[in-house]
Parts: structure tokens; C-alpha cells; sequence
């Protein structure tokens, strides 16, 4: 994951070893219409998706006749409810079965099973009305009992629009894409696939000159990392020294005993304090001496919420 702060800190400490976050998308086939009945990739495609933390939708947002669309037109909206209806469809399917059984079971006088019951009759008629479950809201109990199942439509989306050399702005297309995805609540990247394959046989130094010529100040595959990481609700904390400066994801709200259990579980069970310096105080006061100096060096306890960009080093003891 492309991170200038990573770099300046790499500069100060000049470590044996940088290591950057990453992302990781998987690139499945595109999807048919009736997948869920088992054509074109079918069962297998779906499959993939739910093994997924969130879906990524490349949509087709520019004009050229050279290129056919297998519809024989171009409109992002339709490309993007043919995919929508298919995982939809799927989840129907997955949710009936479901709520036939917990009707079974709940008749039987399995009372446990009510709230599954009550959840599944929450979830149906928005599924029967065309509707993907991400747009209903779920209390603590109801997403801890809907995890287990790997349903599609409740996880969260961000588009891509494939678009032209000229259609970052003015563009129809993206601009629908756009309007549909305020609706749902979800992102878009406008990305130029064209450009991308052109600047990922450069160097860095040319890849920078030809984004600027272009326009633009970072590639769209940063962006849609970016994004990506955003969508899941990630941040980023910084361990550095002499040694290795290194990024490490956590998700937002992660408390320190948590966060320093990405390093080792050790660090968590035996989880002291930390001490925190925030990125731009760090910067800003010419590293760690400089921020104790200033007071901006804290002690922070198991109750710390960890901020985005903060430089940490945990004290921690196991017996």
C-alpha cells in the first residue's frame, strides 16, 4: 500500500528493513447473467466472492467502437444490476433455505432459535424486492448470527469506472455510476486502464512525470488501494527504529493491547502501556526527542483508542 509517510520515516531511521501494508484483490471472471443457476463460472464464481471482504465492481464508463460490449452497448447501470440481481438471486436462495429450517426447528419448540428466525424474516422481503441486505442495518447480535452464512449482498461496494484518456471529467457514464452509488451509500474510483498499462513499465521518476502531464498526482491503482482500505474500515499505526520501520493495519477503533497484538500475542497479554507520538507531531518536532521535549510523547494506557498515523513502541511483560 503506497504510503509517503512510510518513506519519510524510512529517510530519519534508515532501517535494515522497510515494510509497507498490503491489499490484497483477488481478480475473478466477470460475471454472467444467471450465475446463480450455475451459468458461465457459475458456482465457482460465487464461491470466490464469498471467501471476500468486500466487493470490487469494474465497470465499463467510456466509448469505442473497436472494443464490443457483450450486450452490444455501453451503460454501466445495466452492467452493474446484471451483477447486483445475480448476487442478489444467490442470497435469496441461500436465505429461504435457511428460514425453512428455522421455521422447522423453532416449530419443534427449539426456542434458541428465534432470533435466527426473526433475523431471517427481517432479511427476506428486502431480498424479494430486488434489494442487496447491505441497506438494512444490523445490531451487534443480529451480525454476529449473519457471519456465518458468507451472504453477498451485505458486504460492502466500491466501483470502479474503467474510462478513457479524456473522460475523467464530462462523462456520462461515470457521472451515472456516480449518482448510483450516492444512492447505496458506496464509493467510486475512476480509473483509466489504459493509462495504468502504459505507466507500470516506467520508473518511478517517469510514472510521477507522466501523471502530472496527465493531470493526475498519484496512479489510479493507489486510489483504488486507498479506497479499498477505507471500505473496510482500516487505519494505520507505525512501529521505527534502526531496525525496521514498518506500517501495520488495524481496524479503526482498535484499542493499543489490540493493536499490539498484530505484532506478537505475546504484546497483548502482557500489554503495559505505550508510548505515542502522533505522524505529524513526530515530523513536526524532528522525531522522538524532539516531541518528549514538547510534551508530545504520551504515556497511553489499555483504554487507548489508536489514531490514525500514530508511532508506537508497547511496553509489555509475560511471566
Amino acid at each position: 500500500m503506497p504510503d509517503s509517510r512510510l518513506k519519510f520515516l524510512s529517510k530519519i531511521f534508515s532501517p535494515k528493513k522497510t515494510v509497507y501494508n498490503t491489499v490484497e484483490f483477488i481478480d475473478i471472471a466477470g460475471l454472467v447473467k444467471n450465475a446463480h443457476k450455475g451459468e458461465g463460472l457459475g458456482n465457482q464464481f460465487l464461491t470466490n466472492i464469498r471467501e471476500t471482504d468486500a466487493i470490487v465492481h469494474v465497470v465499463r464508463a467510456f466509448e469505442n467502437d473497436d472494443i464490443v460490449h457483450v450486450s452490444g452497448k455501453v451503460s454501466p447501470i445495466d452492467d452493474i444490476e446484471v451483477i447486483n440481481t445475480e448476487l442478489i438471486l444467490a442470497d435469496l436462495s441461500t436465505v429461504e433455505k435457511l428460514y425453512q429450517k428455522a421455521v422447522k426447528n423453532t416449530k419443534a419448540g427449539q426456542k434458541e432459535g428465534l432470533p435466527l428466525r426473526e433475523l431471517l424474516e427481517k432479511i427476506l422481503p428486502v431480498l424479494e424486492k430486488g434489494e442487496s441486505i447491505r441497506t438494512l442495518s444490523f445490531n451487534e447480535e443480529e451480525a454476529k448470527l449473519l457471519k456465518g452464512f458468507q451472504l453477498l449482498t451485505i458486504k460492502p461496494v466500491l466501483y470502479v469506472a474503467n474510462v478513457s484518456e479524456a473522460g475523467f471529467e464530462n462523462n456520462s457514464h461515470l457521472t451515472s455510476i456516480k449518482d448510483f452509488a450516492e444512492v447505496e451509500n458506496s464509493e467510486v474510483v475512476a480509473i483509466c486502464a489504459e493509462i495504468e498499462a502504459q505507466i507500470s513499465k516506467l520508473d518511478i521518476q517517469e510514472k510521477q512525470e507522466y501523471l502530472s502531464e496527465m493531470g493526475q498526482n498519484e496512479s489510479g491503482l493507489d486510489k483504488l488501494i486507498k479506497a479499498g482500505y477505507k471500505l473496510l474500515g482500516l487505519q494505520t499505526y507505525f512501529t521505527a527504529g534502526p531496525e525496521e520501520v514498518r506500517a501495520w493495519t488495524i481496524n479503526i477503533g482498535d484499542s493499543a493491547p489490540r493493536a499490539a497484538g498484530k505484532i506478537h500475542g505475546d504484546f497483548e497479554k502482557g500489554f503495559i502501556r505505550a508510548e505515542t507520538i502522533a505522524y505529524d507531531e513526530f515530523i513536526k518536532n524532528g522525531g522522538e526527542k524532539g516531541s518528549k521535549e514538547v510534551g508530545k510523547l504520551r504515556s497511553e494506557g489499555k483504554d487507548y483508542i489508536v489514531q490514525e498515523g500514530d508511532i508506537l513502541h508497547f511496553l509489555f511483560n509475560v511471566n
